[in-house]
Order: structure tokens, then sequence, then C-alpha cells
């Protein structure tokens, strides 16, 4: 059975000398995804919520950088309003795993904060980004919670084991701050199903914050439930009534994870991508499609297929980026799917409410299986107004662990989602600071972050 020991010896023996070249160069990739994503959030109604609670929590600012502004918050007020800011427009990278759907750059929000406070370099930046990654990955795969009811329970492990590392704890340090944040914080699936809130891009942020203030908190001397996953009321007994085995790899999780070509739920990226390659292959009229029938594995179905509620009629944008109906109407009718997309006026329009009815969500058992041994497949069959079908198999998208984006490509989705943030100079500035952060300092990183053109 895993023990929080199993966590203090990864945490503390993994170093930069440990990790790749690769291995490095997509922890490059992951920090630059993230902080794109964020930059292109600022001024969305849920993270401003955010950011006035972090102003009234620390009225006269801290020690790390809000990115994009002026503003400073406590480590933990940070590792809030960067986190929410990376998570809210669900464009984040993800690991498509049998039981659950992570998304560890949910962690890098922590990471920077617990670099910026702790004055790290560049090179111990990399390294808790990539423990991050490792340890997250790792208890997804292994202690799953989607399906008994937990929410992203595994950023309190991701968020816990960067904010050790960079704050420098020592082994029982470490085994104290893993044993409460396991203890502490156990969300429920719940913010992701039915009716679907602001909650839904904010709540990592919310565990990224524990993560933080816990660490801060076993760095300061409090001893925690060291026993948190064997013991009595612990993990096998209360989450999940199984015995299982972290085995962590140095670092090499980093690299099956799948990057977000289309800003819409994971589950969705090859549906998408698929039906338009479709429209263009066969000159079909997206107003001309009478029936569009997907054929997908079940976690898709499950998921934004209708499975944890009624994906046709999403009421707003956390709805309707969880939607596999919505995100393909809009891609099929507007050509892209970007914030413009997500638009009350555009959610609510009756183009795009009329072809979300025509489409059907079909799980496969066959599909299922090619899913778990790595692919993202869908069947996609259209029917026209002439009575025509089309056809198209996809088994993955631009972006996919088996077709991963190049540093190029991550640069163009970061120019075009952080344009309104930065002009074009200063964002250059930042992508040759993440390209070379070995050679960096964290707060070379932070200083550009922070500013506020």
């Amino acid at each position: 059975m895993t023990t929080t020991a199993d966590f203090a010896d990864f945490i503390d023996a993994t170093e930069y000398d440990d990790l790749s070249e690769e291995v490095v160069e997509g922890i490059k990739k992951r920090i630059l995804d993230s902080i794109g994503i964020a930059l292109g959030s600022i001024g969305d109604e849920p993270v401003e919520i955010v950011r006035e609670t972090v102003r009234e929590l620390d009225p006269e600012g801290g020690a790390c950088g809000i990115w994009g502004s002026d503003e400073t918050a406590s480590p933990p007020e940070a590792a809030m309003m960067n986190t929410a800011l990376i998570r809210y427009l669900d464009y984040m990278d993800a690991l498509l795993l049998p039981g659950e759907t992570p998304h560890p750059s949910d962690n890098v929000g922590a990471a920077i904060a617990s670099a910026e406070y702790a004055d790290c370099s560049g090179e111990d930046l990399i390294t808790g980004v990539g423990i991050a990654y490792e340890v997250h990955g790792e208890m997804a795969d292994k202690a799953p919670g989607r399906d008994i009811g937990w929410d992203h329970i595994h950023v309190t492990f991701g968020s816990t084991a960067a904010a050790c590392k960079l704050m420098g704890l020592d082994y029982e340090g470490i085994r104290n701050a893993v044993g409460i944040a396991t203890a502490a914080y156990n969300p429920l699936r719940v913010t992701r199903t039915g009716e679907i809130s602001m909650w839904k891009g904010i709540a990592s942020a919310n565990l990224a914050r524990n993560a933080v203030y816990t660490t801060m908190l076993a760095k300061n001397g409090m001893e925690g439930p060291v026993d948190a996953f064997e013991g009595q009321k612990g993990w096998k007994e209360i989450v999940q009534e199984r015995d299982f085995q972290v085995e962590f790899t140095p670092c090499e999780r980093i690299l099956e994870v799948m990057t977000k070509k289309y800003m819409a739920g994971t589950h969705a990226q090859t549906a998408i991508e698929g039906l338009l390659e479709l429209l263009e292959r066969d000159d079909i009229d997206p107003h001309d499609i009478e029936q569009l029938h997907l054929v997908t594995y079940e976690s898709a179905k499950h998921v934004m297929g209708g499975g944890e509620g009624d994906r046709h009629v999403p009421k707003n944008r956390e709805q309707a980026d969880h939607s596999i109906p919505y995100t393909l109407a809009a891609a099929a009718l507007d050509g892209q799917l970007m914030k413009e997309q997500y638009e009350q006026e555009r959610i609510t329009r009756d183009d795009v409410r009329e072809l979300m009815g025509k489409m059907t969500v079909e799980g496969s058992a066959e599909l299922t299986e090619r899913f778990e041994a790595g692919e993202q497949p869908y069947n996609i069959t259209v029917t026209t107004a002439d009575g025509s079908e089309h056809r198209i198999e996809k088994t993955a998208f631009e972006g996919h662990p088996t077709n991963p984006m190049s540093w190029e490509q991550l640069e163009e989705k970061f120019h075009g989602i952080a344009k309104d943030a930065f002009p074009e100079s200063h964002r250059n500035e930042i992508v040759e600071t993440v390209r070379n952060l070995e050679q960096y300092e964290t707060s070379d990183l932070t200083a550009l972050l922070n500013a506020r053109s």
C-alpha cells in the first residue's frame, strides 16, 4: 500500500540532473502552454471574482505576483489566482487515463508561486513542475477518483509535491505535508455533473492554494497524519477500498501529456478535428447536416456526451465547453472554437441549438479498449439533406501524445491566446525565457509575468 514515505522518498531525492533532455523539453512546453492560457483568461468573470477575493484577503499584497498585473499576494493566494487563470478556459493540458482525465497543468501556478517565494533557480522550477506532473499522473493512474465521486483530487498531491520540493522541506516535513493534504482536501465530483456552475473552472485552483498553504504549515513545523493512506479511517478505508502502489519515474509522465488544440473539454478534441476535416474533405455546408452520429469510448460519452447530465442544451460557458454536441456544433458553424464561441449570445443562438439537436453520441466497448491502449478514437457519420452519408474515423488529434505539438506550434498557440495581455515583443521575451529556463532564475520569469502593459 502506498504511504507518505513513498512520496517523501521521491520528492526528496529527485533533482534536475535526474531529468532527461526530453523530459526537460516537455516541462518547458507545459509551462509555456499554461502561462499562455492563463494570460488569455484575464477579465473573465469567475477569475475576476477570485481576483477580488484575493485582494480582500491580501490587501497589502505579498511575496508573489499575480500574472498579467502589477498586483501581488501571499504564496497560497497567488497560487489560487494564477491557477484559476490557467484552468478557467478549459484549454489546459491533460492525461488520457482509463479511469480519470487529470489536468496536471493545475499544478503550474502552485509551483511558480512556491519557486518565486523561495527564490528558486530556473532549474529548480523545472524540477518542481516535473515532480508535480509525475505525482499527479501516477496518483490519477493508480488511484482514479472520478467513478467513486471525487473531483480532480490528485491536484492536491501534485501541487503539494511541487511546493515541498521548491520550498526545501526535509524528508519528515514532506511526509507531514502529504499527510495533511491527503486527510484534508477531498473535493466532490458534483462540481462537474448536472447543472455545471462557475466552480467547475475554479475548483482546481482551490486545491492548489490549499496545497501551498499546507506545505507552509509543514515547513513551519506542523505535524500531520503520516499514516494518512493506510491508517485507521485513512484513504484506503474511506476513499478507495483497495491497495495501490505508486511507482515514480524520473518525471517521465510529462511525456504522456496531451496539448489541447481546441478550447473545449479533453474528450472532444479528436471529434472536433475529425468533423472539421470531414466537412472540408467532402465540401459539406454544416447547415445541410440532417444527422450527426458519433461513436466513441465510454469516458467521452460519460463526461461530455450525457452521462453526467444532459449536454444538448448548455446554459452557460462551463456547460458548453463540457458538451460534445455544443463544441462540435459551434466549431462546425464558425470554423473555430475560441473565446468568442463561448459568449452567452453564441451559446443560445438558434443555429447552434438546431445542430446540437441532430447529434447522437454512442459508447463503444471496442473504442473504449482502444482508448485504454492509448488512442482517442471517434467514428463520425454525417447524413446530409440529400440523404448521403459521409464518414471519418480518427484515432487521435494534433496535440495527442502520439502526435505532439512542436515548440513552434506551442508558440503559435501562446501568441494567439495571450495577444491581449502583452505586446508581441513582451510575449517574445516570455517565450525566450521559458525556452531557456535553466539559464534563468524564477524571478526573471515572474518579473515578465507580473508586468502589465
